[in-house]
């Protein structure tokens, strides 16, 4: 008997799950995620590493710049000050005053859950890529001056990777109130637009190659998704109802 291709028995098993009802929709979806994030992050890593990537990424790198005079951003000079507060949006002391603040709200409304969902996630993410910063020590993009600040490694964008799983990991907290899909659809388009506009200033600052950002993103979104799926599992397995947020110890 042949046995079937990996991707044509993850398309079976995908659509299996997602006709046995809404119990089984969150797992299959997420796992779906984290396996396609980490996959493209190790292919990208992979390019990088062995310096395959280098003329996609000079190609899109100075797609951002005016042609001829690759020391100019393409735009009105309005664009440049507006990257660089798009990009604060994904920096760490904004990303820490906003995890403050979302996860003191839960302390006080005696949500402990939630905020120790939080913390893990967006804290544990910000960890891991720190990590594979050191690890694959890529030096920052050498073609331009940059026109922000930098003090670590290129690879993978902290900015769009930290920014992914903070807004993600947001998403899925407000959108575990709603009950109609326009509105979690909502909820998650406007997390990934403000991730994917972070993303894309930090190459338009001259900052970040595009693979560096790509991987952030694509591990980023693996990120939160596995912090998701762990606290979904947890969920089923205590038999808590599904809005987990509203569970506060019993005074």
């Amino acid at each position: 008997m042949t046995e079937k291709p990996v991707s044509q028995r993850i398309r079976e098993w995908l659509v299996l799950g997602l006709n046995n009802g809404n119990a089984n929709r969150m797992p299959v979806l997420l796992l779906g995620i984290i396996t396609l994030g980490v996959y493209v992050f190790i292919q990208i890593a992979d390019e990088m590493a062995e310096g395959e990537i280098r003329n996609l990424d000079e190609t899109l790198f100075l797609m951002m710049r005016v042609p001829g005079d690759p020391s100019r951003s393409i735009g009105p000079e309005w664009l440049q000050e507006t990257a660089l507060e798009v990009t604060a949006v994904g920096g760490y002391p904004l990303i820490m005053l906003t995890l403050a603040a979302v996860s003191g709200f839960f302390i006080v409304t005696k949500r402990y859950g939630a905020a120790l969902y939080v913390v893990l996630s967006v804290g544990s993410g910000a960890l891991l890529s720190y990590t594979l910063k050191k690890f694959y020590a890529r030096p920052r993009p050498d073609l331009v001056d940059h026109l922000d600040t930098v003090h670590t490694a290129s690879f993978p964008s902290g900015h769009a990777m930290v920014t992914t799983v903070a807004y993600l990991t947001l998403a899925a907290i407000v959108i575990s109130y709603l009950e109609t899909r326009r509105a979690r659809a909502y909820v998650i388009t406007v997390a990934v637009l403000v991730a994917v506009m972070v993303g894309v200033s930090r190459v338009y600052l001259g900052v970040h190659w595009p693979s560096d950002v790509a991987a952030g993103w694509a591990l980023g979104a693996a990120w939160a998704s596995f912090s998701w799926l762990v606290v979904h599992m947890l969920q089923r397995h205590n038999g808590r109802p599904a809005r987990w947020l509203d569970q506060s110890p019993q005074n």
